[in-house]
């Protein structure tokens, strides 16, 4: 399966990604779609004969617990609007807790690193086999970049990869720009990497930018595409001819001239890394025999008893550390759980002022430090959305804001969106004239 060159799908680029030259398909994320009701501008590009592919991002696989079944189901219905020729997803997990623990449930609101032991790996395997056996499409799973590493890991992160294609036949989406993240913050070879992986299941590739802050790389999606991060690029591409290479853009959108430009980049990296001739052939891509595949994954072993349960035990006990300052845990470097402690607060503060647009202009200058304040304290335990209704509820609880005008509108946003239904049309024009009325 051929995909091209591409570059991800986001509603603010939506007209600068239809303009560009060269597309051969585009991703977008999967959580971001209805799932019976595509935006015009991907009927428009599916029409021009653009393939698109959805990309999850909250199956959490990486877990302890199995796959929801209502996520799965979602997941599924995008890729057949889509008429998709594959799904993606991470090897990572995104909540801990509930009744494996028996604690509350916690959200990370963010792509966490499995440890690569075997353990999490025979969690990891059957819970990639439940995946496949809801999906209409193949499945494709993408190594995420990392800002903490597990301690006691029995495996690299090629021989990690590798061990989950044997044994599940699925496939990978290789991120050379968390391959370049872990470099600088774990220390880990991408040469090496690549090496071991088995180069012949990558479906396709993303390249993506950061930037790097007191030695730290920070894998942003909002800065162009760096250099080091197109080596690894031309590392990859001097082993195998990927079947797709994807530019992924997620914030500080630039101009379509410059996401033009990044695309020739890679293009440029491409055919300069290629063998030369006499140097013998790429590897054979990942075969599209389905009966292929479920040979290999035929008769799988159950997890062995406890092993979930030990797995729910450590995952939960470093989310709770991250997202609620309990202890950490042993073995971790406690300088980088602060670190990701601060960026997985920092990134809950810009969701939720994208989603709920309207409290940041509420609160005003002030947002930002109440955010981070109620995030040390209150862990999220659902979506952004649910998240912005309790931050605007801990806010007056706590009597802010300050000034009573703030304070009014505040509340009206509130009733607005918390009420057991939504309100009905009056009652959503009295209380528009009421802020018209308190803003003068």
């Amino acid at each position: 399966m051929e995909l091209g060159i591409g570059i991800g799908w986001r509603p603010e680029i939506a007209a600068e990604v239809e303009s560009l030259s060269g597309i051969d398909w585009v991703e977008a994320v999967a959580e971001n779609l209805c799932a019976d009701h595509l935006p015009d501008s991907l009927v428009r590009l599916r029409e021009r004969g653009v393939t698109v592919v959805p990309h999850g991002v909250a199956l959490g696989l990486g877990g302890a617990d199995r796959p929801d079944p209502d996520r799965l189901a979602g997941l599924a219905a995008r890729a057949e609007l889509l008429g998709a020729p594959l799904v993606t997803e991470h090897i990572a997990f995104v909540r801990a807790g509930g009744p494996l623990t028996a604690s509350p449930r916690l959200e990370a609101g963010h792509l966490l690193p499995v440890p690569r032991t075997w353990d999490a790996l025979d969690v990891l395997c059957e819970n990639v086999r439940i995946a496949q056996d809801s999906l209409p499409v193949p499945l494709a799973l993408e190594n995420i970049a990392a800002l903490i590493t597990w301690p006691g890991e029995d495996l690299t992160e090629g021989q990690f990869l590798a061990e989950l294609v044997e044994r599940t036949g699925v496939r990978l989406l290789i991120d050379v720009a968390n391959l370049h993240t872990n470099h600088v913050n774990l220390g880990q070879d991408p040469a090496k990497a690549l090496d071991e992986l088995p180069v012949e299941a990558i479906a396709y590739v993303h390249v993506a930018g950061g930037v790097e802050k007191n030695g730290v790389w920070h894998d942003t999606h909002a800065h162009p595409v760096s250099e080091p991060v197109l080596e690894v690029l031309a590392e990859l591409r001097s082993r195998v001819d990927p079947p797709g290479v994807l530019l992924e853009r997620d914030d500080a959108f630039p101009p379509g001239a410059e996401l033009a430009g990044e695309l020739d980049a890679i293009r440029a990296t491409l055919r300069k890394a290629a063998p030369s001739a006499g140097q013998g052939p790429d590897p054979a891509p990942a075969s599209d025999d389905s009966a292929d595949a479920g040979a290999r994954t035929a008769a799988p072993a159950p997890v062995p008893a406890g092993t979930r349960d030990r797995t729910a035990v450590a995952q939960t006990a470093l989310l709770s550390a991250l997202v609620a300052g309990t202890p950490a845990p042993e073995g971790f470097d406690h300088r980088r759980l602060r670190v990701q402690s601060r960026a997985l607060a920092a990134k809950r503060a810009d969701v939720v002022a994208k989603v709920a647009p309207e409290l940041p202009e509420i609160l005003g200058d002030g947002y930002r430090a109440a955010f981070l304040a109620y995030a040390g304290s209150r862990p999220m335990s659902g979506g952004y959305r649910r998240d912005a209704l309790d931050f605007a509820e801990h806010v007056l609880i706590a009597g802010g804001p300050a000034d009573p005008v703030a304070r009014r509108r505040l509340t009206y946003w509130w009733q607005d969106r918390s009420g057991a239904r939504p309100p009905r049309r009056t009652t959503r024009l009295v209380r528009a004239a009421r802020a018209v009325l308190v803003g003068k």
